[in-house]
């Protein structure tokens, strides 16, 4: 993947971190588990900090609230491909799905260049999240394009992962992206109210689980993998 990116146009090359990503990263499960699992390190407990009673409350009602936006994205994208409505719902039953709030310290790493999240493709079926405070998210299009994304206030930004990719055949593609430092999200920091600087955005990451046996191809062969 890295030597493709290599041999785009320079200007649509992304940053290579030389290091491990700077984010910082807390996954909260959302949804039931299965009640047999042979993944049982996807479907383990809670951790929850200590000093925030309304810790769980607060995370799964923003992360079902999120989750339902996925569903109906899910449906919709079924009657697209000409599949039942819920070809694409039932196989994430009981899947290890994760809110996943997500931060950069641009206080402590605000330097031009710095790699947040380093150029790469979700493993899961979608990812959606509210947008950043901070400008910095760039995307490819199928073309090599890399593209700065700017999500409207109110408005949710849904990426294709590869589960997706998957389940219909290439159909749709893993979506590539970055999350890096620029001159913008260095202006951006400079007028920003928010103390201390840093650039946080809420995601949920949604995952197929289970058996779909009657499923047409690819769909049951992808389940048949999990």
């Amino acid at each position: 993947m890295l030597k493709e990116a290599r041999e785009l146009p320079k200007e649509h090359q992304p940053l290579i971190p030389t290091g491990a990503d700077l984010k910082w990263q807390y996954m909260w499960r959302i949804g039931p588990r299965p009640s047999t699992t042979r993944f049982q390190d996807l479907n383990s407990d809670h951790i929850i900090p200590e000093g925030f009673p309304e810790w769980e409350q607060t995370m799964d009602s923003w992360g079902y609230k999120l989750m339902s936006a996925v569903e109906a994205v899910a449906e919709m994208a079924a009657i697209g491909f000409g599949l039942p409505k819920d070809a694409f719902t039932s196989l994430l039953q009981n899947g290890p799905h994760l809110l996943s709030p997500t931060g950069g310290d641009l206080g402590s790493h605000g330097k031009e260049g710095t790699v947040f999240a380093g150029y790469h493709y979700d493993l899961n079926f979608l990812t959606i999240h509210y947008r950043s405070k901070f400008p910095g998210l760039y995307i490819w299009l199928r073309n090599g394009e890399k593209v700065e994304v700017k999500v409207p206030e109110g408005c949710l930004l849904i990426q294709t992962g590869k589960q997706l990719e998957w389940v219909t055949a290439g159909d749709c593609i893993a979506g590539l992206h970055e999350v890096v430092v620029t001159n913008k999200t260095i202006e951006a920091s400079k007028t920003s109210k928010s103390k201390p600087l840093e650039s946080i955005v809420n995601v949920v990451l949604c995952y197929i689980i289970g058996c779909c046996d009657e499923a047409p191809w690819p769909l049951c062969k992808l389940a048949s993998c999990l």
